[in-house]
């Protein structure tokens, strides 16, 4: 990574390089094109704007907050470093959320590939005798009184679930519920129709509703 990069990443300016008054903020398209030009300003200005937003984002698909920060740097870097080919044409959001749903499914593979190869060599392992058959992380059933955690056992219980769903459900049922997308936006981020879309969103919720009925 660019020594520039990183300091954009790390350090954002309050406010960006911009001809456009300051009670307007600027457009995400004019950040990009100014970005072109060599305003760094611009750029850390678009960093603000949606670190928070995309880190969020992939944490839902991972579930893992330090990969999170980790894959939104680098899907900064891969914006920057592509910026030239960004076209005007296309909404911003659904560009730099795409980039960072290949690296979050990037992510996601890797470590099916490394859950395979260790579950390969537990079995492996295992000599005579039937494996012990256990529910994992079952919910408690005794009932909290206090109200907020309640609240904070389903929500810990709905981001597991998520967990659980292979990518291909759990990618647009995120954008749709937990980022609020328009069916159409995801099927852009997707590259997919958004009759194929509502399909996976439907049998997503489905999934969650028998994983979470004990919550429900």
């Amino acid at each position: 990574m660019s020594t520039l990069t990183n300091d954009l990443l790390l350090t954002v300016p309050a406010t960006a390089a911009t001809a456009q008054a300051v009670s307007e903020p600027a457009s995400d398209h004019y950040l990009l094109e100014a970005t072109r030009t060599g305003d760094e300003a611009a750029f850390a200005e678009l960093v603000g704007r949606y670190r928070n937003p995309i880190t969020n984002y992939i944490y839902r698909l991972t579930n893992d907050y330090d990969t999170s920060v980790d894959l939104a740097q680098e899907t900064f870097v891969r914006l920057y470093q592509a910026i030239d080919r960004y076209h005007t044409t296309y909404a911003f959001s659904t560009y730099i959320y795409r980039i960072a749903t290949n690296l979050a499914i990037s992510e996601l593979r890797r470590r099916k590939r490394r859950r395979l190869v260790s579950l390969s060599s537990f079995f492996l392992a295992q000599q005579d005798g039937a494996l012990e058959r256990t529910q994992f992380d079952p919910p408690d059933a005794n009932p909290l009184q206090d109200a907020t955690l309640v609240e904070r056992e389903r929500q810990v219980a709905v981001g597991r679930a998520i967990a659980t769903l292979p990518e291909k459900y759990r990618v647009p049922v995120v954008l749709r519920d937990v980022e609020g997308r328009s069916y159409e936006d995801i099927a852009g981020i997707l590259n997919m129709s958004e009759g194929t879309v509502k399909s996976r969103i439907s049998r997503a919720r489905g999934l969650l509703r028998d994983k979470l009925r004990n919550y429900l």
